[in-house]
C-alpha cells in the first residue's frame, strides 16, 4: 500500500520514494481512530474519527502533510494567498489538491460522504507552495477581500462523532502532454456525480418549462423592464435590458432605482444576439410569431452596431439621471432618445482603459454568433458580410507570436499592451475556423491555427487562465501585481474558467479541422481542467439544486453560474 504507517506516523510512498509524511492531529488530546482501506484504482481512503461526550473547544483540527519531493505544478479550486487564509469548504466544486513533479503525481480528495455533514466543522483545504506543505481539516473561516476565506478562532464541536476523511493517490503520468486532472475527474465522476445522475438528480423536470417560465418572466409579467424596443439610425430593434433588479417588478411597491445603466450589450458575458438565437429556435419549434419577431429584432440590433475600418462597439445605453422623490434620490435612465455606442465597462481602469475601448473578445464572439445564425437559422446575407468585414481587420491585428490583442484604443484603433498575449485569443481562432469553413478562404483558416498554437506555447502549459473576468469583474484582487504572474504560496495564477472554455472549444475546432492528436490531447486536457470547476456533488451546505452547475474562477463563490449553458453545450459535442 502506498500509503503506510511506521513509529513516527503515516508516510505516502511511490515505487519506495516518500512524497508526503503525515501529521494526524489529536482532538482534546485525544488521538483519533483511523481507517485506511483501498478505494479501487490506486485510490486509498483515510478515515478519522473522534468520539466526543462533551463540547470541545479547539481553533483547528487538520492532517498536515510534509511534502518530500519539490513540485514544479501546484493546483487547488481556490487561491489562499497569505499565511492564515484557506480554501473553504464553500468552493469544494470538485474538490483536489494536486502536486506534481515531472511524471510524479500526488492527489488529494476530500471524502465528500463526509464533508459538510456537521455544521459546527466547517472543512477546508491549504497549500503553502513554497514550505512544500498541504492541509485538511475543520475551522471556522471568514470571508474578507471579497472571497478570500480566513482562518478564525472560536470552533467548537458539540458532542457525538467527529470525522475526517479524504482519498489520495500517488502514481506516475507520462502523458504527453501531461494531464494533471485526468486521474482525478474520472474518479470524482464515477464516486460521486454518476450515481446522483442516474438518480435523476439534480431535475427531472422536461427543459421546456424552464424556457416557458424565462419568457414568460422576460415578455410578459417583467416586460416593461426586460424588452426594449425603439428605432435605432432608421431601423426597428429590440433586445432585453442588459439588468434589472427587485424594484423592477411589476409588483415592487417602492420606486424605481436601476442597478446600472440602462443598455443592451452584445458582450462576452452578455450577449443579447445569443439570447435571441434561443428565442428563435424556440419561437420557430413553437411557430411563435411574436417571439420571432422579437428575436429577428435583436438580430437587426446586432447589425446596427456602427463599424469602423471593420471594428464595432459592443454596448448601446443611455444617458442617465438622478431623481429626488420625497428625500430621496433614484437612479433612471432618461430614455433610448439619448442612446449612444460604447462597450464593456469590465475593463482595466486603472491602466486607462475605460469603456470608450474596443475588446476584441467581445467582437470575435457577436461575430461567431452571426455566423452561427447563418448556418444554422437562416442565410442572411448581412450577417456573412459584417462578419468578413470584422475577420479582415483581425487578421491585421495578429501580432508576430500569432496573439489577438485585448483591448484597442477608441482613436486609432492601436492594441494596448494590456493583455494582449492572452487566451482569450481562443475566441477569434474559434471565429476564424467558422468563417474559413464557410468561406473556403484559407486567410481565416492559416491565422486560426497560428493563433490557437501560441496559446499552447505558453497560456495552456502555466494554466494561466487570465481574461477581462479574471482582474475586472467584482473580484479585483492580484490586477496590480500579479497579472501575468503566479501567487506564491498557492503556485497558481488566478484563474477565470471562461478562457478555459474558449480554448477548449478551439482545440476541438482545430482538431476537426486538422486531425492532429496534439488539438485533442491538449483539448482534453484543457476540458479535464475546466470540469475541475464544475459542482461534482450536492452539499448538504448549499440549499438549491447545484449538482452539475460550475462556478467561475479560483478567487471567487459563485455556484450555478449562467455559463454553465455555454459550457454544457461543448461538453455535448466534444
Amino acid at each position: 500500500m502506498p500509503l503506510t504507517q511506521s513509529p513516527d506516523g503515516f508516510a505516502m510512498q511511490l515505487e519506495g520514494q516518500t512524497l508526503a509524511r503525515l501529521t494526524i492531529p489529536t482532538l482534546a488530546g485525544a488521538a483519533p481512530q483511523i481507517a485506511v482501506t483501498d478505494a479501487g484504482d490506486g485510490w486509498q481512503r483515510v478515515r478519522l474519527i473522534w468520539q466526543l461526550d462533551q463540547p470541545v473547544q479547539q481553533d483547528e483540527l487538520s492532517v498536515a502533510f510534509d511534502l518530500d519531493f519539490a513540485p514544479d505544478f501546484w493546483w487547488a479550486p481556490h487561491l489562499a494567498p497569505e499565511p492564515d487564509d484557506c480554501i473553504a469548504q464553500h468552493v469544494f466544486r470538485s474538490p483536489a489538491l494536486i502536486a506534481r513533479q515531472g511524471a510524479r503525481q500526488l492527489t488529494l480528495v476530500p471524502d465528500l460522504d463526509v464533508c459538510g455533514r456537521r455544521k459546527d466543522a466547517l472543512w477546508f483545504m491549504d497549500v503553502d507552495a513554497p514550505a512544500r506543505k498541504w492541509w485538511i481539516g475543520m475551522t471556522e473561516a471568514a470571508v474578507k477581500r471579497h472571497v478570500e476565506y480566513q482562518k478564525t478562532p472560536g470552533m467548537t464541536l458539540a458532542p457525538g462523532a467527529v470525522e475526517l476523511g479524504f482519498f489520495i493517490i500517488a502514481h506516475h503520468d507520462n502523458a504527453q502532454p501531461a494531464n494533471p486532472w485526468a486521474r482525478v475527474t474520472r474518479f470524482l465522476w464515477e464516486r460521486y456525480r454518476q450515481p446522483l445522475f442516474a438518480q435523476g438528480k439534480p431535475l427531472t423536470v422536461p427543459m421546456d418549462r424552464y424556457v416557458e417560465h424565462v419568457y414568460r418572466w422576460a415578455f410578459d409579467t417583467w416586460e416593461k423592464a426586460v424588452w426594449q424596443e425603439f428605432d435605432l439610425a432608421g431601423q426597428r430593434v429590440g433586445a432585453p435590458a442588459f439588468i434589472v433588479n427587485v424594484t423592477e417588478s411589476p409588483n415592487y411597491p417602492g420606486e424605481v432605482n436601476l442597478r446600472e445603466f440602462l443598455s443592451i450589450w452584445n458582450q462576452a458575458w452578455f450577449s443579447s444576439l445569443r439570447s435571441a438565437s434561443g428565442v428563435y429556435r424556440y419561437a420557430r419549434r413553437t411557430r411563435n410569431a411574436d417571439l420571432l419577431r422579437r428575436a429577428n429584432l435583436t438580430k437587426e440590433f446586432a447589425l446596427a452596431a456602427p463599424m469602423r475600418e471593420g471594428i464595432f462597439p459592443a454596448v448601446y445605453r443611455t444617458k442617465m439621471t438622478r431623481v429626488n422623490i420625497a428625500g430621496k434620490d433614484y437612479n433612471r435612465s432618461e430614455g433610448w432618445n439619448t442612446g449612444y455606442w460604447t462597450n464593456s465597462n469590465r475593463s482595466p481602469r486603472e491602466r486607462g482603459i475605460t469603456d470608450a475601448w474596443f475588446h476584441v473578445l467581445d467582437a470575435s464572439w457577436t461575430a461567431l454568433l452571426m455566423l452561427r445564425w447563418y448556418e444554422e437559422l437562416e442565410a442572411d446575407p448581412r450577417l456573412l458580410d459584417y462578419a468578413r468585414t470584422y475577420a479582415d481587420k483581425l487578421l491585421a491585428l495578429q501580432d508576430a507570436q500569432g496573439f489577438f490583442p485585448g483591448w484597442l484604443h477608441p482613436d486609432t484603433l492601436e492594441p494596448t499592451p494590456v493583455m494582449s498575449q492572452s487566451p482569450e485569443t481562443s475566441m477569434s481562432v474559434t471565429f476564424l475556423l467558422e468563417l474559413a469553413d464557410i468561406t473556403g478562404d484559407e486567410r481565416y483558416r492559416a491565422a486560426a491555427l497560428r493563433a490557437m498554437d501560441a496559446v499552447l506555447d505558453e497560456a495552456v502549459p502555466n494554466g494561466r487562465w487570465e481574461d477581462f473576468e479574471t482582474y475586472w469583474s467584482c473580484c479585483s484582487f492580484g490586477k496590480e501585481e500579479y497579472l501575468g504572474k503566479r501567487i506564491p504560496r498557492s503556485g497558481m495564477h488566478k484563474q477565470c474558467n471562461f478562457s478555459m472554455f474558449w480554448t477548449a472549444e478551439a482545440l476541438l475546432a482545430c482538431y476537426r479541422l486538422t486531425g492532429k492528436d496534439e488539438y485533442l490531447k491538449w483539448g482534453r486536457r484543457t476540458l479535464d481542467e475546466m470540469s475541475m470547476t464544475q459542482q461534482v456533488w450536492q452539499p448538504p451546505f448549499i440549499y438549491i439544486p447545484a449538482l452539475g452547475g460550475f462556478g467561475v474562477m479560483n478567487f471567487d463563490g459563485e455556484w450555478n453560474d449562467s455559463r454553465q449553458c455555454l459550457f454544457a453545450e461543448l461538453f455535448v459535442t466534444a
